[in-house]
């Protein structure tokens, strides 16, 4: 703020009930000849723009009271508006393009409310950035071209869209690249009002040739600032621990060697971190073991593999790699369930009756052996086309994958009773060639292994975490709130324009109205439309130290138990139990763990949410680079999601793209939002979700990860007596229907391109459907994608 701005709010300060002409002003700070007036003017119309004085009606100056300041996360549009997030049940706040602060994406910043928002017309309230008081950004990642201009040696090309209005000149004070090699700068320079689209830093790393295999998916790596080098001592500490169990780590631990245990995996994993086995008892209920690896024996509290383990937080999974959370002596090595060698475990043997019920559980540390290495598609082959090559190879086992099949129809019917919800999805597998190039996109089969291992491993999350929490104990849950009840009356209404009916009280929603609605839509037109805005409308699951339980899964109790080589959150239960079996319950042995668990669950949920951003990042850019073989070619579709800027279609391989309303031109279309659809204004053809429709590729951006199409034969679309309302009939005139047609654009835009954001500005809600991403096996969470395990 400049002296003269100073100067004129320290005068309206001292009169702060009256309105003042900028005359009046002028003389009470001295600068009242005619060189002052212009300046003086400027300054006042700068300070109105910020929202520090309001012009009267008689013209005059007056101070606007100044409100408490409130702190938030802004999330920018391209179009130079934001929001700033700040409370979860709140809306958030609008910000104009004048009043960002010069803000980036991300940033955490102080704002000031211009103007309260008002409910009844569903509009949110607008303020103006006064200070960012943390930066999201502290590097870039780019392609590096050579110039010379004053002190800068080049220019970074940036690929992240939320920088793409910026330029980045690169000093003379790090490294001096060569022209497209892919590069990481540290930023010393932020946009300012002197140079609003520039930031200037120093080259700290050069990552490698944008044309060599691999450096494509390691920019974006970077970009997300993903851990991916193991520290040399980490690493020394790795190659220390012996190979095999040795017979002092057997001491205090039960030996289940002899039981027939088997581990269940896709065909390429490597780190088998579960094992199972199953009979029936003689009362007829059904024994179940899941034994996980005991990673936590191995990664001590406070050691450097502890620290690099807590700092990556979970492992990423990319295309053609794996960024690991541990080194792979350990994940593929001892701690892996390799089949006929001792292992340490963490074993949860369960009783469960012909009802589903667990009555009666133990959880303890264990030696197991697995008795074989099966794959999916062996078990599949057995249980489902009872090959009998298969079942002959595996002789002795068969019997025992029956009985799991009978168990998880059991668990599965006791889910479904207490309304767990469950989304099916087509997941992806993208196969690229040696240089990395994706040459196919494969779906997934899922079959009844895949299930079935899935109903174990949740049985067991639920088990450990009821355990636990009726011990009384500091504990780590995974918890997935109550969708707000105003979401759910949103979802409610947009179900009623397709004559469905949300039965149940929306201020206490339980997930069975939820599975209802599902089961009404099965099989319809509407069903995919109806998954993804139910989605949009649930909370997002995460790590707490307290429990409320689980919402998607109809579960009271649930904790992350099955995956320790793959994710921090596991490890530390594991830990939990180990502490609680070797010190007791009593308030001392709580005092341990109680003050860190609450940041221990912060910080997964964020490294968490970090890989998924990730991966998908790469899956996207992936399977772009896989459309550009493809431009021109016609593809069938369905409508994914319908914006006011046009439709995003999804292909049968699960890429998605957008139809861009001005490729729209057999029509004029308009959006009607209470619809979610754009109807012709002439011809009156409707485009809505989950329509089927035929694509021509127009367009690929592998770095943007953009994918373009254009409609086929848009004249075959259905017709409809839906009708646009007319422009007078629009909330609120011109400028307020701009700003409202931003939000929708900004929102509805950014819910698909960067959807595990917070919903409508970004993504309160990671409990959306992401197409072709796998998440490992065993705990899948309704709605959210299982993780490739390998």
């Amino acid at each position: 703020m400049t002296d003269l701005q100073e100067q004129i709010l320290k005068v309206l300060g001292l009169n702060p009930t009256i309105s003042l002409s900028a005359e009046k002003i002028g003389r009470l700070i001295k600068k009242a000849s005619a060189d002052d007036f212009t300046p003086l003017v400027q300054a006042l119309a700068k300070l109105e723009r910020e929202g520090l004085v309001e012009v009267t009606d008689q013209g005059e100056f007056k101070l606007v009271p100044q409100q408490e300041e409130i702190v938030g996360v802004f999330h920018a549009n391209p179009k130079g508006f934001g929001f700033v997030a700040y409370d979860d049940d709140l809306p958030d706040i609008y910000v104009n393009p004048d009043h960002t602060a010069h803000a980036l994406n991300g940033d955490q910043v102080k704002v000031k409310i211009l103007r309260a928002g008002d409910p009844t017309k569903d509009q949110g309230p607008e303020g103006a950035v006064t200070e960012i008081l943390e930066h999201h950004y502290d590097h870039v990642v780019g392609e590096f071209k050579h110039l010379t201009m004053g002190n800068f040696i080049g220019e970074i090309l940036l690929k992240d869209k939320k920088l793409t209005n910026y330029r980045f000149y690169v000093t003379d004070q790090g490294l001096n690249p060569q022209d497209n090699e892919v590069v990481t700068a540290t930023i010393t320079n932020y946009p300012s009002d002197e140079a609003p689209e520039i930031m200037t830093g120093a080259v700290t790393e050069v990552i490698g040739d944008k044309d060599e295999p691999g450096i494509d998916i390691l920019s974006v790596v970077y970009a997300h600032d993903v851990p991916h080098e193991f520290p040399q001592e980490v690493m020394d500490q790795a190659n220390a621990i012996p190979l095999t169990v040795q017979p002092e780590e057997k001491v205090g631990r039960r030996d289940l060697t002899d039981q027939p245990l088997v581990t269940i995996d896709s065909i390429e994993s490597k780190d088998l971190d579960d094992a199972v086995v199953a009979w029936q008892l003689p009362n007829g209920n059904y024994h179940l073991g899941v034994h996980i690896a005991d990673v936590s024996h191995y990664v001590k509290p406070g050691t450097p593999l502890d620290q690099e383990a807590y700092k990556r937080g979970t492992s990423v999974y990319l295309t053609d790699r794996v960024i690991p959370m541990l080194p792979k002596r350990l994940s593929n090595g001892i701690c892996s369930l390799n089949p006929n060698e001792e292992r340490l475990a963490m074993s949860c043997e369960m009783e469960i009756n012909p009802q589903g019920e667990v009555v009666k559980e133990e959880i303890f540390p264990s030696v197991i052996r697995s008795h074989a290495r099966m794959t999916y598609k062996a078990v599949n082959k057995i249980l489902e086309a009872h090959d009998e090559k298969t079942r002959a190879q595996y002789a002795e086992l068969v019997p025992m994958f029956e009985t799991m099949a009978d168990l998880h129809r059991i668990l599965l019917k006791h889910r479904h009773q207490r309304g767990a919800i469950d989304f099916e999805a087509p997941e992806a597998k993208i196969i690229v060639d040696e240089t990395g190039h994706p040459i196919d996109i494969e779906l997934r089969d899922r079959g009844l292994s895949e299930r079935m291992i899935e109903s174990f491993m949740l049985a067991a999350n639920e088990t450990v975490a009821e355990h636990y929490f009726k011990l009384h104990v500091p504990f780590l849950y995974r918890i997935h709130e109550t969708p707000d009840a105003e979401r759910l009356k949103n979802f409610a209404e947009f179900l009623s324009v397709f004559g469905i009916q949300m039965k149940g009280d929306l201020s206490a929603a339980s997930p069975k109205m939820l599975q209802k609605v599902l089961k009404d839509v099965a099989g319809t037109p509407e069903e995919q439309m109806v998954q993804v805005m139910m989605l949009r409308s649930m909370q997002q699951a995460k790590y707490a130290d307290e429990e409320v339980g689980h919402f998607g899964l109809g579960a009271k109790y649930y904790t992350h138990f099955t995956s320790p080589i793959r994710r921090y959150p596991d490890t530390t239960v594991h830990r939990l139990i180990r502490w609680y079996a070797e010190h007791g319950t009593d308030a001392a042995a709580k005092a341990k763990y109680e003050p860190v668990l609450g940041e221990i669950a912060e910080h997964t949920s964020m490294a968490e949410r970090r890989g998924i951003d990730t991966e998908r990042d790469v899956d996207s850019m992936k399977k772009a680079e896989y459309m550009e073989d493809h431009v021109g070619e016609t593809f069938d579709a369905v409508v994914s999601s319908v914006m006011k800027f046009g439709l995003f279609v999804a292909l049968e391989n699960t890429v998605e793209g957008l139809i861009h309303i001005s490729a729209m031109q057999d029509d004029f279309y308009e959006y009607i939002e209470k619809h979610m659809a754009l109807v012709g204004r002439r011809n009156h053809h409707i485009f809505q979700i989950g329509q089927p429709v035929k694509v021509k590729l127009l367009r690929v951006d592998k770095d943007q990860r953009e994918v373009d199409f254009e409609l086929v034969n848009p004249g075959e679309a259905p017709v409809t007596k839906l009708r646009a309302p007319r422009q007078d009939d629009r909330r609120g005139g011109g400028r307020n229907r701009r700003r409202n047609n931003d939000r929708r654009d900004h929102r509805r835009h950014d819910d698909h391109s960067r959807s595990d954001r917070r919903r409508d500005n970004g993504d309160r809600n990671s409990y959306q459907i992401n197409r072709g991403q796998t998440r490992h096996k065993g705990d899948r969470e309704p709605g959210q994608r299982r993780r490739r395990h390998r």
